[in-house]
């Protein structure tokens, strides 16, 4: 069975561009105009991944995103922008985005991206129990939620994948290399600087409310999990 894409982006040339394309590869793509008409063809179409347009009109693409993660869904979302803007790309990744891409865009890198999205949803990480935790925090691999303490934290897809990837591996310093192959694939083009915004993420809502730093930065080498000195 096909996998199906749903590209949802008001220009009708990339949309058309895009479904070419997509078809090309294999892949079966839906179609739509705006926001709103996009989540309800969700309901019935089930895409296995979503490529946004941030600029549309009634609701924009953040818009989308948040009442996508609000439903439960984690389909993999890959947001297109104009804005080439950190604070934008932080924003649509905050929300529960998987990736960004800026216009205009090679519709090679497109397709790498799209590649390498589908592939992480399917692949499943190796389970040792259910529940995995390091100082006063808790990963529940059955719930996807994070606490520490009694704090519930609530962390994106991919956020709560990295955060998996460090409880997995604590008080080993894991490079840039590693963490990008395990999280975002070996072939990953996208952004350079996308594993810092991530971290920086995470460090921000793990530390919320006075906890510690438990991932720290090793200078040359990469990240690791471990409570401050």
């Amino acid at each position: 069975m096909r996998e199906n894409i749903m590209v949802i982006d008001d220009d009708e040339k990339i949309t058309s561009m895009l479904r070419r394309g997509l078809a090309f590869e294999g892949y079966s793509v839906t179609t739509a105009a705006n926001g709103l008409e996009g989540l309800k063809q969700m309901l019935v179409t089930e895409p296995q991944l979503i490529i946004l347009d941030v600029m549309m009109p009634h609701i924009d693409g953040w818009e989308v995103v948040r009442r996508i993660r609000e439903s439960g869904s984690e389909v993999p979302i890959l947001m297109l922008t104009a804005k080439d803007d950190i604070s934008d790309r932080v924003k649509g990744l905050d929300l529960g985005a998987d990736d960004y891409l800026v216009k205009p865009f090679a519709l090679e890198e497109l397709l790498a991206r799209v590649r390498v999205l589908l592939r992480r949803r399917t692949e499943r990480p190796e389970q040792m129990n259910n529940r995995l935790s390091f100082e006063d925090a808790v990963l529940d691999l059955d719930t996807r939620e994070v606490f520490r303490g009694e704090k519930l934290i609530e962390l994106t897809t991919k956020e709560f994948d990295l955060l998996h990837l460090f409880m997995q591996n604590p008080k080993r310093v894991l490079s840039r290399d590693i963490i990008m192959e395990k999280i975002w694939g070996y072939d990953y083009s996208g952004e350079s600087n996308v594993l810092e915004v991530y971290i920086a993420l995470l460090r921000q809502k793990t530390e919320e409310f006075g906890h510690k730093r438990l991932i720290q930065t090793v200078r040359g080498a990469g990240y690791v999990l471990r409570g401050e000195n």
